[in-house]
């Protein structure tokens, strides 16, 4: 830097003279500028000297570090707290899942119990006389959708046999030809294997079987047992 020189009015300026003159112009606004008076052995002369302003001063702020590890530690919790929180949901489903499951299984062990708690239906009982035979025939006939009334069958039976099982005719064309009408409606035993509704006994004399098969012909030919009035 070149050498500053202040001027005076007089030529014979002392070393006191010039500091106070280099203190002047300091505080006059000279930034940036380290003077240093250096006296020689002939005259004292003010150097100004640069001032390193890099010299001790850091580019990083005062305590980032400390922040970065903060925001990291921060990061590593809300990771771990992810991580526990999945865990505990992934928990909370299979005992869900496993509470279904055991209730699925008690739901149906109770169905089962209380299947087997409720006993069968016993079966329908039928007096062992024409009006227990009449009622039982019917409702096999409404099983298998043959049609007829009570009236129109006990009205049948009482002209045919006056309610007898065991009645038979001997002395008619049938029992020429060797098939005589036997039972409740004198049914011939040709009619009778042709028109037998399963579940009945294959007898003729049964009087159930009787009356089934005998309405199952008349539906056939007539429509119906109440549809017939005489021999038929």
């Amino acid at each position: 830097m070149p050498e500053i020189k202040i001027p005076s009015q007089r030529r014979g300026i002392s070393t006191t003279q010039k500091f106070t003159a280099v203190g002047v112009a300091a505080a006059a606004g000279v930034a940036g500028l380290a003077l240093s008076l250096t006296p020689d052995s002939t005259e004292n002369t003010a150097q100004a000297k640069p001032v390193n302003h890099s010299a001790g001063i850091s580019l990083t702020p005062t305590g980032f570090p400390d922040q970065q590890d903060s925001i990291k530690n921060q990061l590593a919790n809300a990771e771990k707290r992810a991580v526990v929180q999945k865990d505990e949901q992934s928990k909370a489903a299979k005992a869900l899942a496993a509470k279904n499951a055991a209730e699925s299984r008690s739901g149906k062990a109770a169905s089962r119990s209380t299947e087997r708690s409720v006993p069968e239906a016993a079966p329908k009982q039928y007096a062992d006389n024409l009006d227990g035979w009449i009622r039982e025939a019917m409702d096999i006939m409404a099983a298998n959708g043959i049609p007829g009334t009570y009236e129109g069958i006990h009205r049948n039976i009482m002209r045919e046999s006056s309610g007898d099982p065991s009645a038979i005719n001997n002395w008619d064309i049938n029992a020429v030809n060797g098939a005589p009408s036997i039972g409740l409606l004198q049914v011939i035993k040709p009619t009778f294997d042709h028109y037998h509704v399963e579940g009945t006994k294959k007898d003729q004399y049964d009087p159930v079987a009787n009356i089934v098969a005998a309405c199952n012909y008349a539906a056939d030919k007539y429509g119906s047992m109440d549809n017939v009035d005489s021999a038929y």
